[in-house]
This record gives structure tokens, sequence and C-alpha cells, in this order.
């Protein structure tokens, strides 16, 4: 009967102990498109399983969910994430979308109109949000461009979110980065695209001086 007794014991304590561990653990949740879903590469490759490995190596309990998703646009973003929300409860949202959107010439009100509902939601829940820029390319005409480009700075400005002002930094331009495709970054830049990322998101963590 003591044994009894001490199974049931047991088992309570890991009933209560299992969502204390976890509320230990925060989760930096990535929302994406191909940049970000490791496109043309192994999985652990992609910048998001490095920043996860870098944080282990850092001793911080933070933990990566990387739910991008190769040809998302915004309005894909915003319709998947409430139920991301939900289900993971992260600290921290980046949200690394829009170049599908420019690159089809997508209304910026539009594009806008979702980005700021997406970091809206993320705030509400109780995260905090780290926006990428993006850039495009001079074809798309000076004034769609420039304001594309803007957008971002000027929704991290209005809502007090992170902002990585060009997310492709270091890669976009440089020889060897890209795949065949000259879209997608290849494996070797991925660490660049970490670092443009953890210079704005580390010293929020307190990991490093901002």
């Amino acid at each position: 009967m003591t044994r009894l007794w001490i199974s049931i014991a047991c088992v309570l304590c890991l009933c209560v102990s299992t969502p204390l561990a976890a509320k230990e653990e925060p989760l930096i949740l990535v929302v994406g498109d191909s940049l970000s879903a490791a496109y043309g590469m192994a999985l652990d490759e992609s910048w998001p399983r490095l920043m996860e490995q870098r944080l282990r190596h850092a001793g911080t309990p933070h933990r990566v969910i990387n739910a991008s998703i190769t040809g998302d646009t915004t309005q894909g973003g915003l319709t998947r994430l409430p139920r991301l929300l939900e289900r993971h409860a992260p600290a921290w949202v980046i949200i690394e979308l829009g170049g599908n959107d420019g690159l089809r010439g997508l209304s910026l009100d539009v594009t806008r109109a979702n980005l700021e509902a997406m970091i809206t939601l993320s705030l509400e829940s109780g995260a905090r949000v780290l926006l990428t820029g993006i850039m495009l390319p001079p074809n798309y005409g000076q004034s769609y461009t420039e304001k594309f480009q803007g957008m971002y700075a000027d929704l991290a400005a209005a809502h007090s979110a992170l902002l990585v002002p060009f997310f492709m930094e270091g890669v976009a331009l440089e020889a060897g980065m890209m795949q065949d495709d000259g879209i997608h970054p290849n494996a070797r830049a991925q660490p660049v695209l970490l670092d443009n990322v953890w210079v704005v998101l580390a010293p929020a963590l307190g990991l490093i001086e901002g």
C-alpha cells in the first residue's frame, strides 16, 4: 500500500512540475517565408536553428519555434498567427514577412495593415516583437520600393518593436551567398542572417550590450 501511495505522489509531482518547467523555457516564435524556412537546404542549416544553438551555448532558457512557410505572404502569416500564439504562448515573435507581397506588387496598404495586425496580436498576447525589414529590387520603381522599405521602420516605431533594418544585409548583393535562383540565400548565408537578427535581439535578452 505504501508503494502505491508513493507511485501516486510521483505522478502528481510530474503533473505539477511539467507546466512549470515549460514556463521556464520562454519561446521565440519565428513567422516567416522561404528566407527563414530552410528553403533549398537542410533544416539544421537554417538561421532559426542556428539561433537556437547560439542561445543554448549562451546558457539562456529560450527555445525557438520556426513557423515559417515557403511562399508565405503577410496575409498568410496573419491568418496563421492567432493559433500559433495560442499554442505556443511565445515570449518573442520575430516577423519575417512581406518580401513575397512586394515581389508580387501587392498593395502596400494591405501589406502594412497585415503586418500591423500581426504586431498588435503579438503584443496583446504578451509577446515582444522583432520585425525584419526587406528591400526590393529597383525595377519595382523608386516610389514603391522606398515606401515598402520605410513601412517596416514606421511600424516598428509606432509599436515600439525591435527592427532589423535590412534582414538580407551582407547577403543579397554578396557573391557566393545566394542559391542558383538568385533569390534565396544559401547555407553559407545563414550565419550572416542570424548575425543581422542577433545584433538586435541579443541586447534585449541581456546577452550583449546594445
